[in-house]
């Protein structure tokens, strides 16, 4: 039962459902990026290039054998090309998030806060406002 308690206190804690959110958003972001690159980016730039599909292109170690069964043995070195890219969209809009959200943290820390005062800061206002009150 202490196990329990403890696992609905660890969840509780505003981290762990941050990441969590953090990590869903993440994989759907991965899944736009996917599709942006395989279906978007790549089609064009292969186009350019000779009207090459990237994620067919691959260097046959072993060719496919049906009278034995035998699946082509191939590395895929396009669908590497495309996840190569995808990592780099990724990776720069994680960079410009980071970007802005310390922007944001140093105009933040920057502005000037008024300290509030203690209880015996207060005191000694009221003392030193009494005193120049009697002068």
């Amino acid at each position: 039962m202490a196990l329990v308690s403890e696992f609905r206190a660890f969840i509780a804690r505003g981290n762990v459902v941050d990441l969590a959110v953090g990590v869903i958003i993440g994989a759907a972001f991965g899944k736009i990026v996917t599709s942006l690159v395989d279906n978007m980016i790549m089609p064009p730039i292969g186009l350019l290039l000779g009207q090459v599909d990237f994620s067919q292109l691959k260097v046959v170690l072993k060719a496919a054998d049906p009278a034995a069964r035998h699946a082509e043995v191939a590395l895929g070195y396009g669908v590497f090309i495309n996840a190569i890219v995808q990592f780099l969209i990724i990776a720069a809009a994680v960079f410009l998030i980071v970007k802005a959200v310390s922007k944001v943290q140093r105009k933040e820390e920057a502005a000037p806060v008024d300290p509030i005062p203690t209880t015996s800061e207060k005191l000694l206002m009221e003392i030193r406002d009494s005193l120049q009150r009697r002068v």
